[in-house]
């Protein structure tokens, strides 16, 4: 481990819609060519790209001087390697939603077998749940239910139709009896063990780095937890925390919604640790 990377800023950023942002999430939020200026793409996958602003690409290189940027996402180590942020790769990230702790992009077994063993020994089995919703759904009902690692599913629906809310709110309440969360953004509704979270594998990093400060940075139910036990955190006046009205006393909102959000993170990321600055073992 290098030394200028212990008793620094760590700096924990969700990725879809809150740094990041496909074609849709732009057209979602009202963004406009015209009103945000140039885009830099950091991800192109089945003719889908994801964007950052030029300004938000510059504030990411000014953010990696000052605080250990780590990516924390629901995407699995796979889909993350396709994201590639502006300067050097992050050293670390958090991966399937805490299930996987990068570093250098190789999945660390131990944290891996460790996640495990705390979801099984907390949280109803993924057939069961795979079982209920099954279940739950209607068969003419649009949607693609996926398995992801055989440790959480989504359900995605067809554009243009959408689940229920009465259906999505009986289906929340069954989770949480059973051990599990439930997180809708866009067209995805996620079914994920409450006990797997991006908190506890940021908290397991912070002590490795022995951080001084954990920023974070999350716009979805699934960010909650590493919001709350971060020690000043930020989320975007957009999404699904902003949608239910979600505060806490230690994080602020963006006033911009959007891609314009995504600079105004990075920009209150770097701002925040610039105090700080890089820590010296």
């Amino acid at each position: 481990m290098s030394t200028d990377i212990l008793g620094g800023v760590l700096a924990a950023c969700d990725l879809d819609g809150t740094l990041i942002y496909s074609s849709a999430a732009l057209h979602r939020y009202g963004n406009r060519q015209h009103h945000i200026g140039p885009l830099v793409c950091v991800e192109y996958h089945r003719n889908r790209p994801s964007y950052l602003t030029a300004r938000a690409a510059h504030h990411v290189a000014e953010l990696a001087n000052t605080a250990l940027l780590v990516p924390a996402t629901t995407r699995t180590p796979h889909q993350y390697a396709r994201v590639q942020l502006p300067g050097p790769s992050p050293r670390y990230a958090v991966c399937s939603n805490g299930a996987h702790l990068l570093c250098n992009g190789v999945p660390d077994p131990e944290w891996h077998r460790e996640t495990r063993r705390r979801v099984n020994a907390s949280a109803a089995p993924l057939p069961e749940v795979s079982a209920h919703l099954q279940h739950a759904l209607h068969r003419n009902w649009p949607i693609t239910v996926r398995v992801t690692e055989q440790m959480f599913l989504y359900v995605v629906t067809s554009p243009g139709w959408s689940l229920p809310t009465g259906w999505i709110n009986d289906l929340t309440h069954w989770a949480h009896a059973h051990g599990w969360q439930l997180s809708t953004t866009g067209r995805k509704v996620h079914l994920v063990p409450a006990a797997l979270s991006k908190s506890a594998a940021i908290t397991e990093l912070a002590s490795r780095t022995r951080a001084r400060l954990v920023l974070a940075a999350g716009d979805s139910l699934l960010d909650v937890d590493m919001l709350r036990h971060a020690d000043i955190a930020i989320h975007p006046a957009h999404g699904e925390l902003a949608a239910t009205g979600w505060s806490h006393p230690t994080v602020t909102r963006t006033r911009t919604t959007g891609v314009r959000a995504g600079e105004e993170i990075l920009r209150w990321l770097h701002a925040t640790a610039t105090p700080y600055g890089r820590g010296r073992s």
